[in-house]
């Protein structure tokens, strides 16, 4: 398939700059995914489109605060977006991949200087992006980071820089709500933003409805970031990111499916894990590792049967994995509905479920 074949036009405006004021109060557009019929809904009407018995799976990784604004030794802005720690390094090790910005490269061997003492060595080139070490003074690394980085918001939501007018309010809004109520396993570069539409409140009424959650982990990587550069899309390679499934999640998920509830992934990270670790008779088996799993139209899914989902970016994997599940034609005509009709796109957008019907 041609990857143009995943395009759309899509307003300015569409695009979400702001969560809603509430996280359960999005619109929720609903797909059938057996006749591509469009339903409207609210997010917090969820349970409306579930039965009991069905499972929801969370992605319950936490987006680190990995946006740093600093300066050079030359006293040149620079802007640093880290993205993951080489794989086999001990815990203690602050060495990262990472992308950066500035007006002219810094030089290998020099030291970039951001808030509260927080240093990175520039260690040299790596690939398309560079590798540093990150160092502090008094509390640590991690702790410094935790308190001077930034949320890794996307490009296409925009905020003022540090010390501009409103930027330390937006910052900390930022800081909230481009976090899931149940993040936990700190890794992502980026939301898993399906997960951000729920509330405390939410998840215990769907509970109490008999709708069961889940959780595995998978780490958003740079992947994210990473436009389909072939034209072909059977020819891109997708970048891998680190998972986990625990044994106690593969039989939840082994138990649903004999009763006969349904498995709903909220977002497409969870969608990869779980047909990641899927044997060819679709039990998903519990392990960790990496997952590099590129889902495209003419995948053959062995476990999901609804998705919980945000409006993607034109010609990306993730709206070719949605368009794998239900179909290009559907999902692109659900998408021409949803501009129409007014809905917020993209990670603060609001929300679709692609569901298959009893």
């Amino acid at each position: 398939m041609k990857v143009e074949e995943f395009d759309y036009r899509l307003p300015p405006e569409r695009i979400a700059q702001h969560p809603a004021s509430r996280r359960d109060r999005s619109r929720l557009l609903v797909l059938s995914r057996a006749t591509g019929s469009v339903t409207h809904s609210r997010f917090d009407e969820l349970g409306r489109w579930l039965d009991p018995g069905d499972l929801l799976v969370f992605n319950d990784t936490r987006v680190l605060p990995a946006r740093l604004i600093g300066t050079k030794e030359s006293g040149g802005r620079v802007e640093l977006l880290l993205l993951e720690r080489p794989r086999g390094a001990p815990a203690d090790e602050h060495t990262w991949h990472c992308l950066l910005r500035a007006s002219r490269p810094p030089s290998v061997g020099s030291r970039l200087h951001f808030a509260a003492g927080l240093q990175a060595l520039v260690l040299g080139r790596e690939g398309e992006g560079w590798s540093v070490r990150l160092e502090a003074g008094r509390g640590g690394v991690d702790e410094t980071l935790e308190r001077v980085g930034l949320m890794p918001l996307p490009p296409y939501i925009r905020r003022p820089d540090p010390g501009e007018a409103g930027a330390e309010e937006l910052a900390e809004e930022d800081r909230l709500r481009y976090q899931t109520v149940f993040a936990r396993r700190p890794g992502a570069v980026a939301a898993p933003t399906a997960g951000l539409h729920f509330t405390p409140e939410l998840l215990a009424s769907l509970d109490r409805a008999g709708i069961r959650s889940a959780y595995v982990t998978l780490h958003v990587g740079p992947g994210t970031f990473q436009p389909v550069r072939v034209e072909r899309v059977e020819d891109h390679v997708i970048h891998e990111e680190r998972f986990a499934i625990g044994e106690e999640i593969a039989e939840t998920v082994r138990r649903t499916r004999e009763g006969g509830g349904r498995i709903v992934a909220v977002g497409t990270t969870v969608v990869r894990a779980l047909e990641h670790s899927a044997a060819a008779q679709g039990e998903v088996r519990p392990g960790r590792g990496t997952c590099g799993l590129f889902i495209h139209p003419g995948f053959e899914f062995r476990v999901v049967d609804a998705i919980l989902t945000n409006f993607h970016l034109p010609r990306s994997t993730l709206l070719m994995l949605v368009s794998a599940f239900a179909g290009r034609e559907r999902v692109l005509a659900g998408y021409e509905h949803a501009i129409a009709h007014g809905y917020r796109f993209y990670s603060y957008g609001d929300a679709m479920l692609v569901r298959t019907p009893r």
